[in-house]
């Protein structure tokens, strides 16, 4: 039988969303195949292992390492190798987050194979299998097949559903030991700039400001918004340019690609270069007192007005809906 490795990422001891969504594209790329959940952590594991598990993983494979704490090039990279020198599978799929669009590159040159990045979608199985990439700042789609070698892909969060979660599933949870030598870096501290709260490449719900918002304080209404929502905040590069918020919270062609359930655009003018990190959306609402503005022609759902006069309204109907 053939295997397919489907890589974890964890966060704070848990593993990310698009971890589960690695599993279920694997499942989409050969149901005949077996699922293997690989975590790459610096403490122990079998708790993750068995998330994997319960949502779809038919095994799990961990394998830790002090020098797995932090992503590193070089120690993921080593770590990844001797997964797959371990396993030699047939496919590999890995998140399109930081450490993936990092890492995949580099396992795919040392495999001498093909690698399609950013996919969205899966089309047909098996040998006929195609992989749905947006291009063109997401402005058109293309269908790409390997043909020979490892299928190698990584996933755009939130765009390929994760099996449902059932801890009745059981499987075998294994261990590697790994030599990891001759680092070149090493991370001493990692100082988090990144608001506290919901992932932003993860979210189902963001509130993203613009210039439009004015000043720091301007985003204080978004983050009341937000925590309704249980969203994540986001912002424009205007207004991270402006100073209002850290570019940690960029979305855009030089920032963040998210791809939530529910966008709302406020003081958003709807450059091209903003559309680009957040067009897939499935469902867009644009705030904007310029009834003109570029957003309204992307948005679902699109309010006049100012933003300072909506967003306080806003969020207390959606708090009078919760009582």
């Amino acid at each position: 039988m053939s295997t397919i490795l489907a890589f974890a990422e964890a966060r704070d001891g848990e593993l990310r969303n698009v971890s589960f969504e690695t599993i279920a594209a694997a499942k989409q790329i050969n149901e005949d195949a077996q699922v293997v959940g690989v975590v790459l952590s610096d403490e122990k594991t079998e708790a993750l292992a068995d998330e994997m598990i319960h949502h779809g993983a038919d095994r799990a494979l961990v394998v830790e390492h002090a020098d797995l704490k932090e992503y590193t090039s070089d120690a993921y990279t080593q770590a990844a190798m001797a997964v797959i020198n371990e396993e030699n599978p047939a496919g590999i799929v890995m998140g399109h987050t930081s450490a993936g669009k990092d890492l995949s590159p580099r396992l795919a040159s040392k495999l001498d194979s093909g690698l399609v990045s950013d996919i969205t979608g899966i089309e047909g199985s098996g040998d006929d299998t195609e992989f749905v990439r947006p291009i063109y700042s997401g402005k058109a789609f293309e269908k790409k097949k390997l043909t020979d070698g490892v299928t190698f892909v990584t996933v755009r969060p939130n765009n390929i559903a994760p099996l449902e979660k059932d801890t009745s599933r059981s499987g075998e949870v294994s261990s590697l030991d790994v030599d990891i030598k001759d680092l070149r870096t090493v991370i001493q501290e990692v100082i988090r700039k990144a608001s506290e709260g919901v992932d932003l490449s993860e979210a189902n719900i963001i509130v993203a400001g613009g210039r439009g918002v004015k000043s720091e304080e301007g985003f204080e209404p978004l983050y009341e918004l937000a925590d309704e929502l249980g969203a994540a905040v986001g912002a424009s590069r205007g207004a991270c340019d402006a100073g209002y918020c850290d570019y940690s919270l960029q979305i855009g062609q030089t920032g963040k690609v998210v791809t939530p359930d529910l966008y709302i655009a406020v003081g958003i003018s709807g450059a091209i270069q903003h559309l680009a990190g957040m067009s897939n959306s499935k469902v867009i609402v644009a705030i904007n007192k310029d009834a003109e503005a570029s957003i309204f022609n992307v948005a679902d759902y699109g309010i006049v007005g100012d933003l300072f006069d909506v967003i306080p309204k806003l969020t207390e109907e959606i708090k009078a809906l919760k009582v």
